[in-house]
């Protein structure tokens, strides 16, 4: 054990990483019966969803993380919402929609007094958070059930802020990390740099434990983290086609093909960066298109050409979220993926 294993109360320094549309928490029992610290992403999760979800988690006597975004919802724009309608208009017609029909709205919503509503009764052991913290009434709530904050920083900056601001540790997402960056103190995606490059800069600039997360899909992976100074690591890949995991067949497939090789960077499902292996949206309006409208907006137009085309077998307009390096995402059980992952955390035979 070190300091953050003591911190989340763990055997191993080891988070399955929160995804939110791809488990619930099948998986994170899964990965916490074999000594990982499981997640329950929450983002997209009514109250009463959430509270039967961590009824199952509570059930284990493990701990467990749950993980909220706390972004600004954004005011609703017309002239961006149409300019964004537009620049998806031809697909609308070559499957004969009527854009008109589709309704407008936020595809996830922040942490909010009504999730810490629903969460208190469970006064879950670790509390995360990505795009920074909630506000510090928020913030002080959770705190006051004894639970450990982690956030994401995906620059030094954001690092140094969050730590002024109470986590008890810092997740350092490195560019390699598949689904949403966690960037919010800059949109400049310049500053975003890989995972090995910023590991060691965040442990220099702050005292709390720092989290690697992003392209660790292996022991050797966890091995090197931990050698250039990392408390612990979070892997979310790895899990992706674990039987646990609610990832369709249609994802699994393109993440065990040749096409996991090549991801991108794109807001055209969300309205946010977010890594994904290419798809034919990407390729043909620009996998970071302006007329994309402020997350989480972006998602509302895209769904039904979504749900079209998954009807026809295709993940033409599918997010196919993956980190960069997809080779441990493999059809086992998310307790032999974990026992594999905590081998990184023994010396190299």
């Amino acid at each position: 054990m070190n300091r953050l294993s003591e911190l989340l109360g763990m055997r191993w320094p080891l988070i399955q990483a929160p995804m939110a549309g791809a488990q619930g928490a099948a998986l994170a029992l899964a990965a916490g019966e074999a000594g990982a610290l499981g997640s329950l992403p929450c983002a997209m999760l009514a109250p009463d969803a959430m509270q039967r979800e961590l009824t199952l988690l509570a059930a284990s006597g493990r701990p467990y993380n749950v993980n909220f975004f706390c972004h600004t919802p954004p005011e609703p724009d017309a002239a961006r919402e149409t300019a964004w309608r537009a620049a998806l208009a031809p697909y609308f017609a070559e499957i004969g929609l009527d854009p008109a029909g589709i309704p407008a709205g936020p595809g996830r919503l922040p942490f909010s007094a009504a999730a810490a509503d629903a969460l208190e009764p469970f006064k879950p052991h670790v509390v995360s958070f990505h795009f920074g913290l909630p506000a510090p009434d928020l913030l002080a709530r959770v705190k006051a059930w004894s639970a450990k904050v982690l956030s994401s920083a995906t620059t030094v900056d954001e690092a140094i802020w969050l730590e002024a601001h109470g986590v008890d540790a810092v997740i350092a997402q490195g560019l390699e990390a598949g689904g949403h960056r966690g960037h919010f103190l800059s949109h400049d995606l310049s500053r975003q740099t890989g995972t090995f490059a910023l590991l060691p800069q965040v442990k220099a600039a702050v005292r709390v434990p720092v989290i690697a997360a992003g392209g660790i899909a292996d022991a050797a992976g966890v091995r090197a983290a931990m050698a250039l100074g990392a408390d612990g690591v979070q892997v979310g890949t790895a899990y992706l086609c674990s039987p646990e995991a609610t990832t369709s067949a249609l994802h699994r497939a393109v993440l065990q093909s040749e096409a996991a090789r090549h991801t991108q960077l794109t807001t055209l499902f969300t309205g946010r960066p977010a890594r994904g292996v290419p798809n034919r949206v990407m390729r043909e309006l620009g996998p970071l298109n302006a007329a994309a409208p402020e997350f989480p907006l972006a998602t509302s137009a895209i769904a039904p050409l979504r749900a079209h085309w998954e009807k026809q077998g295709k993940g033409d307009f599918t997010p196919l979220w993956s980190g960069q390096n997809a080779s441990g995402c493999r059809a086992a059980g998310a307790a032999e993926i974990t026992r594999d992952l905590v081998a990184g955390f023994s010396p190299a035979a």
